[in-house]
């Protein structure tokens, strides 16, 4: 999957269950975030473990940039994958920023954390690519039954907002 294109580098986040993660979740995450970085682009997550800390495993793998936006006010709380930790001392209020610095978001799993971040995104108009989770109405999401189709969704649709408001 190359994707690499003349303009920046696309900024793509990956959100899901933290500690109540599941194997499958955490290995469908470190494949998106393999793939993200195969492809050119960066990693935004919340930093911290689970879902989060497999994107970042996975990107990294590949040489690619991860960013954590952490809850708290210590970088030393982010996951050993970060290439960028920046605390923001918001607590869950940090899921606005993922969603904001994102071009598009894959959701992987479900937690109360990562429908938020749906909701958000949605709100927003950032595209959301959805892997199983949350049985929740499609209506404006990407259903996606693969990492690699979530991730060339989420690059497809995350060009096609970023020409838009470029």
């Amino acid at each position: 999957m190359d994707s690499r294109s003349a303009t920046r580098p696309l900024y793509l986040g990956v959100v899901g269950p933290g500690e109540d993660s599941t194997d499958d979740h955490r290995e469908v995450a470190r494949r998106v975030g393999l793939l993200i970085a195969q492809a050119g682009h960066f990693v935004v997550t919340g930093g911290l473990g689970g879902v989060m800390a497999a994107a970042c495993e996975g990107a990294r793998e590949a040489s690619g940039l991860t960013i954590g936006l952490l809850p708290g006010d210590r970088r030393s709380d982010g996951n050993d994958h970060l290439s960028v930790a920046l605390p923001t001392g918001l607590g869950e209020l940090r899921n606005g920023l993922v969603v904001r610095a994102s071009d598009a978001v894959i959701a992987i799993g479900g937690s109360w954390g990562t429908l938020s971040e749906i909701a958000l995104a949605m709100r927003t108009g950032v595209p959301v690519v959805a892997l199983p989770g949350w049985d929740l109405p499609s209506q404006g999401m990407i259903l996606a039954d693969s990492p690699e189709e979530a991730c060339r969704a989420a690059i497809t649709a995350a060009f096609a907002r970023t020409r838009a408001t470029d």
